[in-house]
């Protein structure tokens, strides 16, 4: 009793045992289908159809014992009670379904008694409509032929009628303007008068017919022509018109020449526009600055600033406003009424066998291709007129507004390349600008350039004061320092490249529609602005001071060695941090991702590097030959052998040791000092013995003999072999012991070749111990090595005296007391 209370649901394990037990007992698989079995015959099986009690305990009781016949008997209870409390459970599960199948039975029976009785009343009437269906079948049998041929008659009549009415009604169509129902009904009775043209009664209605149609047709296309009718008039005008057999090939040709006459008028007033509107040539660079504020004034002529936008009679974005307003917006029309007309429309019955819409899109694709050529050669000239860079805001919105109004063709017309070919003039357009900003920077560069060179000048103009590029001026007019000039051109460099990119940042601006553009953004950020703009200046500064290098032949006129030694000062900044400021200002703001190869840093440093050694090279060369020049000259005009006994040092000596102190204060405002060898403590007391230690004393002795400059030759010789290379020419590094080191081994090294080529005398081989011993006084203080002074002044005094007739050199004490005096 408490399993068979227990409530179905409880016990979901239970529930799954009873339905395959079930399952198994009715002989159902797991979808509910009935499985053939075969009977069994053996009347002991207890599952079996043919079971037999008695059988079954005879089995039982001859085969198992007393112990084995209690434990089948309580597992037979058990199975028993099991199956009670299964059927129990099923009744419980099943009750409602139980009650709700009775109902739906006792249901069931009431609706059928009805259903029969209305089916029984159903066959009665149907079984009278029979009956008298066939009594009127048999009173009109007779008349049935000549119902069916009077009705063909009349349906002929009336056809008849029709046919001999239409003229007249085809004239009244065609004076109430019912043009699409003149056409319908001349449709429905052609192929008629066409099969029965060879009667001359039908062939007279045809005549007639043909007469009023071609008025009607001559009506349908002069109404086509004049073009002022609404689209819904000219779409229907165009459908009768193919419905009349008139060629569409025609139809479309009429109506693109006559939309063509409208847009070329819009052509022309824009091309009108181009050759009214004056262009103004740029030229240098206006600057307006204080000269007195900022170092590098400008210059004063009157020249066209190229960061200005010439003055023309409209703007470009009026330009394009006018063209994309009506050009633009007439053509987008036109393709839209095109398409509406020709190829849009439902072709039925005979028309969708000519294949119109093929053949009308393709002229359509010819017509826009051509008209929209003439266009873009009209605002590619407009846009080459824009030569100023001062404003780019009108020339992006200008690009901006075509770009946009372009894409509405794309939609119109898919497949047309008239939206990629104005793609591809805003690109070219952007790469122009890009090359005109590009010119104008160098423009700047070198307009900057002169500017400095005036202001290295201006001390030589100057009275009072020193020069600047020799330490700063004193009186009140004073150009300013080298320093101040090299930070003024900095400045004035990087901010001009810094506007530049301020304007062309324009072009990638959020609300420009083809800023985002693959096709655009990419190429512009990394190859326009990064490499056609940035990496392109910086390497033009480095090639154009570069260029300073030349001979003067090449440039037509000799370069200032103050401006030579600022512009490395310049290269050499930029090496070191201005580049790098540079290019990563650029890629920040224009967000540059290096898809393509562009040049790295270290490749642009390391040109700015090399531009500015050779740039230090050649200044130190430059200095160098304008110390030598005046030794040369000095040693050249003077006759050695006859010259009177030395009582001075000579003014080009003072000279020489003058401009290397101004070298040397001029180097010194733009370069460190540079790292020297330790100095002796006698360095500026030593003197002719100096000269003569690597030389015996006997060549200058009274008793000095023909066979004595062999002997000393050869001395001098050995001492060669084993004493240090000098390396005259040899780069310099960016100090300025380096740099003043470079030009006094060219100034002596040229002393030296110069005395090698003269004779002397006893006079003047004791000048030059005089010369030699005031230089090495004062010029070993600049050099990195003194040994180096020491050396080649020793050579020089060496030189002279194997080329003296009468080698007798001066006292030390008296070479010492001419140079303390002198």
């Amino acid at each position: 009793m408490s399993s068979a209370t227990t409530p179905p649901d409880s016990d979901p394990t239970g529930r799954r045992r009873v339905h395959s037990m079930l399952q198994l007992y009715y002989g159902l698989n797991e979808e509910g289908k009935v499985v053939e079995q075969a009977e069994s015959l053996d009347p002991c099986d207890i599952n079996g159809p043919h079971f037999d009690p008695e059988v079954y305990l005879n089995k039982l009781r001859k085969e198992c014992s007393l112990g084995e016949l209690m434990d089948h008997e309580s597992c037979t209870v058990k199975q028993i009670r099991s199956l009670d409390s299964d059927m129990q459970t099923l009744v419980y599960e099943n009750y409602n379904k139980f009650i709700s199948a009775t109902d739906t039975i006792r249901k069931m029976k009431n609706d059928f008694k009805k259903m029969e009785d209305e089916m029984d009343c159903l066959s009665a009437n149907m079984a009278a409509i029979t009956e008298f269906s066939a009594h009127i079948s048999g009173t009109l049998q007779d008349q049935h032929a000549q119902i069916t041929k009077l009705s063909g008659v009349h349906t002929l009549l009336r056809k008849l009628q029709f046919l001999f009415e239409l003229p007249a009604r085809l004239n009244k169509c065609l004076e109430l303007q019912a043009y699409a129902q003149a056409v319908s009904a001349h449709r429905r009775a052609r192929c008629v008068l066409q099969q029965y043209s060879h009667m001359p009664s039908f062939r007279g209605i045809q005549d007639d017919c043909h007469v009023i149609m071609e008025q009607l047709a001559q009506q349908l296309r002069q109404k086509f022509r004049d073009g002022g009718s609404s689209a819904k008039d000219l779409s229907e005008c165009v459908e009768l018109l193919l419905q009349l057999d008139e060629p569409a090939e025609e139809l479309c040709d009429k109506f693109l020449s006559h939309a063509q006459s409208r847009l070329a008028a819009d052509l022309q007033g824009l091309e009108a526009e181009l050759k009214d509107s004056p262009v103004t040539d740029t030229g240098g660079l206006v600057q307006k600055t204080n000269p007195g504020s900022n170092p590098v004034s400008p210059s004063s002529s009157s020249t066209t600033n190229p960061f200005l936008s010439p003055s023309a009679g409209t703007d470009i974005l009026e330009f394009i406003d006018r063209g994309c307003n009506e050009f633009v917006s007439n053509l987008c029309l036109v393709i839209a009424s095109y398409q509406e007309l020709f190829i849009n429309r439902p072709q039925e019955g005979e028309l969708a066998s000519k294949k119109i819409p093929e053949m009308a899109n393709g002229k359509l694709h010819v017509f826009v291709d051509t008209l929209a050529a003439r266009y873009f050669s009209l605002v590619e000239r407009r846009i080459q007129e824009e030569k100023g860079v001062g404003d780019n805001s009108l020339l992006v919105r200008a690009l901006d507004r075509f770009h946009r109004r372009l894409q509405a063709i794309s939609k119109l017309l898919p497949g047309s390349a008239v939206p990629s070919q104005g793609t591809e003039i805003v690109v070219r357009a952007a790469r122009e600008r890009i090359k005109q900003y590009l010119s104008a920077l160098q423009t700047f560069y070198h307009d900057s350039l002169t500017d400095v060179r005036q202001a290295l000048a201006a001390p030589r103009l100057s009275v009072g004061g020193t020069s600047a590029s020799g330490g700063g001026a004193t009186s009140k007019d004073a150009t300013p320092s080298l320093p101040e000039l090299l930070t003024s051109l900095s400045n004035f460099i990087l901010n001009q490249l810094k506007s530049v990119l301020a304007s062309v940042h324009l072009f990638t601006a959020k609300d420009i529609t083809f800023s985002n553009k693959p096709y655009f953004k990419g190429e512009f950020c990394s190859q326009g602005v990064r490499e056609g703009l940035v990496v392109s200046f910086i390497k033009f500064i480095c090639q154009s001071s570069r260029q300073y290098c030349e001979s003067a032949g090449d440039r037509g006129g000799s370069t200032p060695p103050a401006l030579l030694l600022l512009l490395s000062r310049l290269c050499l900044d930029y090496e070191t941090s201005t580049i790098s400021y540079i290019l990563t200002l650029t890629d920040e703001q224009f967000l540059v991702q290096h898809h393509t190869p562009v040049t790295p840093v270290t490749a642009l440093c390391a040109e700015a590097r090399e531009a500015a050694q050779k740039l230090l090279n050649h200044y130190v060369k430059v200095q160098g030959l304008i110390i030598s020049q005046m030794l040369r000259k000095s040693v050249e005009t003077r006759d050695w052998v006859n010259t009177i006994e030395p009582r001075n040092v000579r003014a080009v000596m003072k000279r020489v040791v003058e401009d290397t102190t101004s070298i040397d204060v001029q180097v010194g405002l733009l370069y460190e000092e540079g790292v020297r060898k330790a100095h002796s403590s006698d360095s500026s007391k030593r003197t002719f013995s100096v000269y003569s230690s690597s030389r015996p004393q006997i060549r200058y002795a009274p008793s000095y003999t023909p066979s004595a400059p062999m002997d000393t030759s050869l001395l001098s010789n050995i001492n060669k072999l084993f004493s240090e290379r000098i390396d005259i020419f040899s780069p310099v590094e960016f100090n300025k012991v380096s740099v003043l080191t470079g030009i006094i081994k060219i100034s002596l090294k040229t002393f030296l070749e110069c005395v090698r080529l003269r004779t002397f005398g006893r006079y003047g081989l004791q000048q030059i111990q005089v010369d030699c011993h005031y230089l090495q006084m004062y010029l070993w203080r600049f050099v990195s090595d003194e040994n180096l002074v020491h050396f080649l002044l020793d050579e020089i005094v060496g030189s002279a005296a194997h080329r003296c007739l009468d080698p007798s050199p001066m006292e030390q004490s008296v070479i010492e007391v001419i140079c303390e005096r002198g």
